[in-house]
């Protein structure tokens, strides 16, 4: 019995129609096989500006591929940009170590693992990466999943001294809100490793769309929610070894990033962190020790 053919994916049938299309539709046709992820993430009338075309132009593509219009292609070509990884974690697990001390012996390697990526954080990309969060008017931070905690942390440590301009992406309500609320004069922080949550990808869309500037805190130069960053901080998540991978990276990038943008932020930021360590004070938050 015959063996089904894999599915073609939409730019590989985009790319053998081309010959058969009329001249224009060429031309649009090149455009989005050169820019996959842009089609992807911007609207038909921005790409037609960046392209020199008509918007209904890249509708007649579509349908001449045989789709129903052009967000038909455009979530094909979305969806074939989905990594497939049915088993990210229990793919990674290895058979248990032998001998009296192998359950040391691991923690020592993990520990280990997790020193050495320390080392290999660009500090440069993360210095610039605060300044961009110093001049940004507003600070949106969006991490999902096992990221929510990374998030979280950069979140409530940013907020000690920037209160008024820092916000969780769904921390307060249902996150498409937020993502319609991004603007050119914003930063947003979008942190993920494989396998990548679809959030943390329309995260980084909605910062595209919306012009602002966009750091992205990820395991490689490939993820998803990092592509077309204005600023990419690599962390190592899959060297470490165990089930999960390491967030080790990705919390140092948070806790610098905080630190450096504290520190640009000149007595203006230490002024406010001094009005919020009053008021925590005041209002008791922390237990008193005894001399």
């Amino acid at each position: 019995m015959a063996q089904p053919q894999p599915k073609s994916s939409p730019l590989n049938e985009l790319c053998s129609a081309l010959p058969s299309l009329p001249t224009r539709l060429q031309q649009v046709g090149r455009f989005v096989a050169a820019n996959d992820y842009d089609a992807t993430t911007r609207s038909m009338r921005e790409l037609a500006a960046v392209a020199g075309a008509d918007p209904a132009s890249f509708t007649r593509l579509a349908k001449a591929l045989g789709y129903s219009g052009w967000d038909a292609l455009r979530a094909a070509l979305t969806e074939a940009r989905r990594p497939e990884q049915s088993s990210p974690f229990s793919a990674r697990t290895k058979g248990r170590r032998t001998g009296p001390h192998a359950d040391v012996a691991l923690v020592a390697d993990k520990l280990e693992a997790e020193a050495a990526g320390l080392t290999r954080i660009s500090h440069g990309a993360v210095a610039n990466a605060a300044r961009a969060l110093r001049d940004a008017e507003r600070i949106w931070i969006a991490g999902f999943r096992s990221c929510r905690s990374v998030a979280e942390l950069l979140n409530y440590q940013l907020r000690l001294f920037r209160s008024e301009a820092v916000q969780l992406v769904g921390g307060s309500g249902p996150e498409d809100l937020d993502l319609g609320a991004f603007r050119p004069r914003d930063a947003v922080v979008v942190i993920g490793f494989a396998p990548y949550s679809m959030a943390s990808v329309l995260s980084a869309r909605a910062a595209h769309r919306a012009r602002a500037t966009m750091i992205a805190i990820a395991d490689t130069v490939s993820a998803p929610m990092a592509e077309g960053a204005d600023h990419l901080l690599l962390f190592e998540a899959a060297s470490s070894p165990g089930f999960f991978p390491s967030l080790t990276g990705a919390i140092a990038i948070a806790q610098s990033l905080a630190a450096v943008a504290f520190t640009l932020g000149g007595a203006a930021a230490r002024q406010r962190l001094e009005q919020t360590e009053a008021r925590l004070a005041e209002l008791s938050q922390y237990v008193v020790e005894k001399g």
